[in-house]
């Protein structure tokens, strides 16, 4: 268990390093906010427009985010000897495989955590044509992350200390405060009942997009036993596409009975399950208990596509 730990932390911070992963952490938050903070004309549904633009930054950045990670933490380290020194050691191949994806699941958290808390001010900031922007906000938003970098930096130039870690540390902390700060006022500064016109919704639907994240997460890593990193992004992609698209071309010949559309549509993955932008309608919910029938979905899933790369693994060749 110890290893385990070990090797899952290890691939947390090896990814938490990369220049990219706070690049992508900051830009998504950055241009979520910025969307909540422009005019539409959307015919009264402005704030529905955000909301649902909110999830598909959240969504487009964790898939890179996801084949990317998974790339670095396992055909990288294949490339590169670092997985066969570790192997040298006492340690499985199966703790070494499922350990680099719970680091790479922990680092997808955290990016969804930055991205869920600025879709949140996003909802809360959104306004319809006959509105205004909330400039008090968005000041309190971009303030909080350049004090973010700032203190990365005083931290790399007095301590010596990387400044991507630290960024991206002190990124999480300060996109907090500027949530506290921003749901505690109105839009004229005065006091109001925290979470005043939040879109709570929005939690359970980011909770999905993480699941979709995490699913994606394993196929990558099923990918990166045999491929580098362009192979497994393309690969990535055509999945999420023919994922997409499966409801429409097998659903009902699978219904009807056709078997090769039964094991087409079991082996594709639905994506269409984990986006729940049309709920953020008003007047409508998204049911915990659905959270928790896509979760077993997942669980499922997951499960056979590690089962896949541990045996894809077992026979790969390190040397």
């Amino acid at each position: 268990m110890r290893q385990f730990v070990t090797i899952a932390v290890n691939a947390l911070m090896e990814l938490v390093r990369q220049p990219i992963y706070l690049i992508l952490m900051t830009a998504a938050g950055a241009f979520t906010i910025f969307i909540s903070s422009v005019y539409y004309f959307g015919f009264g549904e402005d704030q529905i427009m955000v909301k649902q633009s909110a999830l598909a930054i959240m969504l487009v950045t964790g898939l890179f985010a996801a084949v990317y990670a998974a790339s670095v933490s396992v055909a990288q380290e294949i490339r590169t000897g670092t997985a066969l020194a570790v192997l040298a050691k006492p340690v499985g191949r199966a703790t070494f495989l499922l350990a680099k994806f719970a680091g790479v699941a922990g680092a997808l958290a955290a990016l969804t955590y930055g991205n869920l808390l600025a879709a949140l001010c996003a909802s809360r900031m959104a306004y319809d044509v006959y509105g205004e922007p909330d400039r008090r906000s968005l000041a309190i938003y971009f303030g909080c992350v350049t004090a973010a970098y700032l203190i990365g930096g005083l931290i790399n130039f007095f301590l010596r200390r990387p400044f991507v870690v630290n960024g991206v540390f002190a990124y999480g902390a300060m996109v907090t405060l500027a949530f506290v700060v921003i749901n505690f006022s109105d839009k004229e500064g005065k006091v109001q009942a925290f979470g005043t016109g939040v879109d709570w919704r929005l939690i359970p639907a980011g909770l999905l997009i993480l699941l979709a994240l995490w699913l994606l997460a394993g196929l990558a890593i099923v990918c990166t036993t045999r491929w580098d990193l362009m192979p497994t992004l393309a690969f990535c992609c055509a999945l999420f596409l023919a994922g997409l698209m499966s409801d429409y071309f097998l659903h009902e010949k699978a219904m009807s009975g056709e078997w090769w559309a039964s094991v087409l549509y079991t082996l594709f993955p639905n994506w269409q399950v984990f986006w729940l932008a049309d709920a953020l309608e008003p007047s409508k919910t998204v049911p915990w208990s659905y959270v928790g029938k896509v979760s077993l979905y997942v669980a499922g899933y997951l499960g056979a596509a590690l089962a896949l790369a541990l045996w894809l693994f077992e026979e790969r060749e390190l040397a």
